[in-house]
């Protein structure tokens, strides 16, 4: 049985995402990093909204509102700032992803692209 999003953590490492992904499990994975940045490397299945564009284009998250929601950056600096944000909106389901895309690149995929 899925946790419900209210008891979820606020932070979780790249080996819980990545394990996420190989179960099929349903859930948004946001890069809130720049669109520069999106351009150098991504995960796949990423959905992007800047953290400086989040505010404006929180339409797109409403139907995740009740779901999880895993937020990445650079390293996870910003990420623990939208997932903060996104929780103070209702967003109970928001999890930052510890280290970031580049932790990702050094545990998960070291074919990603690093910088």
């Amino acid at each position: 049985m899925a946790t419900p999003p209210n008891d979820l953590p606020s932070e979780v490492d790249v080996h819980f995402v990545k394990s996420l992904v190989d179960q099929g499990e349903t859930f948004l994975l946001l890069d809130c990093r720049t669109n520069e940045e999106y351009a150098i490397a991504r995960i796949e299945g990423s959905q992007l909204i800047p953290m400086s564009e989040l505010a404006t284009r929180m339409e797109e998250l409403q139907d995740h509102v009740d779901r999880r929601i895993v937020v990445y950056c650079h390293l996870g600096g910003r990420s623990h700032q939208v997932t903060q944000w996104l929780r103070q909106q209702g967003f109970s389901g928001a999890q930052n992803m510890l280290g970031g895309i580049d932790a990702w690149a050094v545990e998960i995929d070291p074919q990603l692209r690093r910088y």
